[in-house]
């Protein structure tokens, strides 16, 4: 039983786009030949030693963390992390890293967490917002030249949506000017206010055309100024970026939510940490797998009754108990992120089935571990 390294990559990165990586991020392969055969996954939060014992001679690794995040000049095998590679390379062992991708992905490292907590996600957090690639163009023209100027937008790539093309908006109403001297109207005279029957024309474009549709528009209004208006369209928030919110089946005291996380995640010597009153009903919950103490001004917005992430900070964690009535839940760094080695585990399981075996690492990498 086995399948190709590039397939099981294929479906990886549909699942977690690396587009969706921070910029400072390193994910996808690390080390294994694509055009190769796997024969197992093993799912980890850390490429740890102990892991990586773990994984069958050609196997494949899928961690959360990278193994190498900053920049090395060598993996020598005198070296901690660059003995790990030469192991795996040696057994014919791949290792792939999916870790700000999955974070912001849909479902992602925060859905885990909530589906763990027995919440139904409703929204992302901090949905993740790209550049706008769309103008919105808004050409007033006399109505008899209305036509013709739409056609010519049209044909420099103007007006379309989806499957669609020659998409506009016509209003029509009344346009004023008065021409000076060393004006050469197309309408009217020097001197003279004029006031003309005008259609106000509103279409998308991309803006990678906007030189294009601007040299159209020009050339195919009659007026020697033309009125128009060049709009960047804002992106529409998708259900992609980090952190989510979603709600309890019924609202419950916070001591008791407390209680609920401690069950719901493995259990680490950092424990689970919460500051809020224990008696105040929590129903709608913020969730950040990883470290999520940057959010924290968000969820104090967001209307969220607590949040739960890891790797709080005492200042940041001060500084919001003393403005915010949002409780905090802080949980260890690699407890908040397990959950997400299971959902990774079944979305291959589901896609290769019997074809290739999966399972989740039991090794615990929570660096904290010893307890008094």
């Amino acid at each position: 039983m086995s399948a190709r390294l590039a397939d099981i990559i294929d479906v990886l990165e549909a699942a977690y786009p690396p587009e969706l990586a921070q910029d400072w991020d390193s994910v996808g392969l690390v080390c294994g030949d694509p055009s190769e055969a796997v024969e197992t996954v093993t799912v980890a939060v850390d490429a740890t030693a102990e892991v990586i014992a773990e994984v069958p001679d050609r196997g494949l690794l899928l961690a959360h963390h990278p193994l190498l995040l900053r920049g090395v000049d060598t993996v020598a095998a005198s070296t901690a992390k660059g003995a790990l590679i030469h192991r795996l390379i040696r057994s014919g062992r791949a290792l792939f890293t999916a870790h700000t991708n999955a974070d912001s992905a849909s479902p992602g490292v925060s859905d885990a967490l909530a589906e763990a907590l027995g919440l139904t996600v409703e929204e992302v957090l901090a949905p993740a917002t790209a550049e706008s690639d769309l103008d919105k163009w808004v050409v007033f023209v006399p109505a008899e030249n209305s036509e013709s100027l739409r056609e010519a937008m049209f044909a420099a790539g103007a007006g379309r949506i989806g499957d669609y093309s020659h998409c506009c908006w016509i209003t029509t109403g009344t346009g004023q000017f008065l021409p000076h001297d060393g004006a050469a109207p197309a309408i009217g005279s020097v001197g003279s206010i004029e006031r003309v029957p005008e259609d106000r024309v509103e279409v998308i474009a991309p803006a990678r055309l906007r030189g294009h549709v601007l040299a159209a528009m020009r050339g195919a209004h009659p007026y020697e100024e033309p009125a128009f208006d060049v709009f960047t369209l804002a992106p529409i928030p998708g259900n992609v970026g980090l952190g989510r919110i979603g709600v309890l089946d019924r609202p419950e005291p916070l001591s008791a939510f407390v209680s609920r996380v401690r069950e719901a995640l493995p259990a680490t010597s950092w424990g689970v940490r919460a500051s809020g009153d224990p008696d105040a009903e929590v129903s709608r919950i913020a969730v950040c797998g990883g470290a999520g103490d940057s959010l924290l001004g968000l969820v104090a917005r967001t209307g969220v009754d607590a949040y739960v992430t890891s790797d709080l900070r005492h200042h940041p964690a001060d500084e919001h108990r003393r403005a915010s009535q949002v409780a905090l839940v802080d949980v260890a760094h690699w407890a908040s992120e397990y959950p997400w080695c299971r959902q990774a585990a079944d979305l291959l399981s589901a896609h290769f089935g019997e074809a290739l075996p999966v399972r989740v690492s039991s090794v615990r990498t929570d660096p904290w571990n010893v307890e008094r």
